[in-house]
């Protein structure tokens, strides 16, 4: 059974590159914005089984493709559109010249972004923060958010970091 409200997201690098996917499937909140990889909970499963069974299934990585596997966050969307989700987000790398597999992925496009493009990409405006995060600040440390959206536009948000 799936959780509506539980999701994870993985961010997976290679070098200074991430890998994205365009969400393409009709009807999708999400549908045209480009996000990590991820999806729901599906019963008795932990933030960590979800977040590497929603890799494996959309992209065809595997957990021993991976190194630097991290929990980094955990981020609360509240819409006037949708029903509010508790998105538990993961870090990991994949070593240079690393492919994803041969898969065809019903989710949407899996595609490679330039880090330093990543801000340029169509995503909700509360990923920008969430990047920030993710990608600049060091040292790396656990982080909670929290945001607002009014149909598209972000209305307010909230971020804590923690050690």
């Amino acid at each position: 059974m799936r959780l509506s409200n539980l999701t994870t997201l993985i961010y997976i690098t290679r070098g200074d590159y991430c890998l994205f996917i365009r969400k393409t499937r009709k009807g999708d909140m999400n549908l045209d914005k480009w996000l990590g990889i991820g999806g729901h909970f599906e019963t008795d499963e932990t933030p960590e089984e979800c977040a590497l069974r929603e890799l494996r299934e959309e992209s065809g990585i595997k957990r021993e493709d991976l190194t630097d596997f991290e929990y980094r966050g955990l981020v609360t969307f509240l819409s006037s559109e949708y029903e509010s989700e508790y998105m538990h987000v993961f870090t990991a790398s994949v070593p240079e010249g690393f492919e994803v597999p041969e898969k065809a992925c019903d989710e949407g496009e899996l595609s490679w972004v330039a880090l330093d493009k990543i801000n340029d990409l169509p995503v909700w405006e509360g990923d920008k923060i969430m990047f920030d995060y993710l990608f600049k600040r060091t040292p790396r440390r656990f982080f909670t958010m929290k945001f607002r959206y009014e149909g598209d536009r972000l209305a307010s948000h909230e971020e804590q970091e923690y050690l």
